[in-house]
């Protein structure tokens, strides 16, 4: 296969159709660009659903792997090695906890989390058996396991996929007297995003996490943050709860831990939540391995010293500037975001999110639609500001600005 039209036909042809790509092949990347086998450059603006926030091929984290791979890349927990008492200690300290458990992809970290949820349920809180109930809201999106997708909203993650998991209720997201009334004494978690992703970057109203940390703790129930997208630097913080001054019980962590090289995924708590468990209760063979707590290590140096999430800040508040014109002249109905991460609700006018997404790939830039008329923008943190006007110049482009 020579060409990009070979790798297309080649990839249709033998994978499953549960993605949609756009029609680019990517054969190289450093930084915030990526080269396709024709040799052509795009600005990436999405970082892999923010799994990227470090950049493409960033020299600390590779070598950081290739120490590791010349050493050992998996025990299982079998066994211990070298690098998992590090990697615990000092991502519980970054993230102000006293435990992790480790494991691979984000859903495995949000399944991880509910199981906590229900067994700290039904041990400390006294919830009878079987009756434990989790608290989520709509437009969520936390992954797509069978348990995950049973209270999804989004018809597209959830349909064909039943008999469903019981044991959630679902509310309004940023509607804080909507969650208050469906809290009762079987409730053992509320799970949020503190920002929503993929609903289209949306952010809550301000006072609504501090409202659920309130409630959560009078209520002697768990507040739990997906933090598998806005946090790690992403919206100009360490974590996306810290913009209301917010601790929750339990974050869930994922993509960027692991910088774009191995999938790294974690769960952490107080010792009071996630000592709940005992041997052989939960686990996973793959998570805590050697090179993933290699990895995940250098993630956690690199956020230690915060410049990352000033400079996320910084070209945040310029990324948003640059962006509220679309909303002024009729090219987008909203934009939202925080820090360097963006939802456009392009103006039909203009077209829809995918045909959007095709015009800036023609340019040379990377985005994504979501729900039919929104793009995400959510450039690695490591962008030069040049390039990030580049870039925001073709969306002015694409939508007639």
């Amino acid at each position: 296969m020579t060409s990009p039209e070979e790798f297309l036909a080649a990839a249709e042809a033998h994978s499953a159709h549960n993605y949609h790509p756009l029609p680019v092949v990517v054969a190289t990347a450093e930084g915030a660009w990526m080269t396709d086998v024709a040799g052509r450059r795009y600005l990436d603006m999405l970082a892999g659903y923010s799994a990227l926030n470090f950049g493409h091929g960033n020299r600390r984290l590779l070598d950081a792997a290739r120490a590791q791979l010349e050493r050992v890349t998996l025990t299982s927990r079998a066994f211990h090695h070298d690098r998992f008492a590090d990697f615990c200690a000092q991502l519980a300290e970054l993230c102000g906890m006293e435990l992790v458990l480790p494991m691979n992809t984000g859903a495995e970290a949000v399944e991880t989390a509910i199981k906590t949820a229900r067994k700290w349920g039904y041990r400390v809180k006294g919830v009878r058996d079987g009756r434990a109930k989790i608290v989520v809201a709509d437009n969520n999106f936390h992954g797509r396991t069978t348990t995950i997708v049973s209270f999804s909203t989004d018809p597209e993650a959830r349909d064909d996929f039943g008999p469903y998991t019981p044991g959630f209720a679902i509310v309004p997201y940023g509607d804080l007297a909507a969650l208050e009334a469906v809290v009762d004494d079987d409730t053992v978690a509320v799970l949020l995003e503190p920002i929503q992703g993929e609903a289209g970057v949306l952010v809550p109203p301000p006072g609504y996490l501090a409202g659920v940390r309130a409630l959560t703790r009078a209520r002697n129930v768990l507040f739990i943050a997906d933090e598998i997208q806005s946090g790690l630097g992403r919206t100009g913080r360490t974590f996306a709860c810290e913009h209301e001054g917010v601790v929750p019980d339990m974050y869930v962590l994922g993509k960027a831990l692991g910088g774009g090289v191995v999938p790294v995924s974690a769960v952490v708590s107080s010792r009071e939540v996630l000592g709940v468990f005992r041997p052989g209760e939960h686990g996973s063979t793959f998570g805590g391995n050697p090179l993933a707590c290699a990895v995940a290590l250098e993630v956690i140096a690199i956020l230690r010293t915060g410049e990352l999430q000033q400079r996320a800040a910084e070209l945040g508040d310029h990324l948003h500037r640059e962006l509220a014109p679309l909303v002024e002249r009729g090219a987008a109905d909203a934009v939202r975001g925080r820090g360097l991460w963006a939802g456009v609700d392009v103006n039909p006018s203009r077209g829809d999110g995918r045909t959007v997404s095709e015009r800036l790939l023609a340019r040379g830039v990377l985005v994504k639609d979501t729900h039919g008329a929104t793009i995400r923008i959510a450039p690695p943190l490591v962008i030069s500001r040049e390039d990030l006007d580049w870039g925001l110049e073709r969306v002015r482009e694409v939508l007639g600005v």
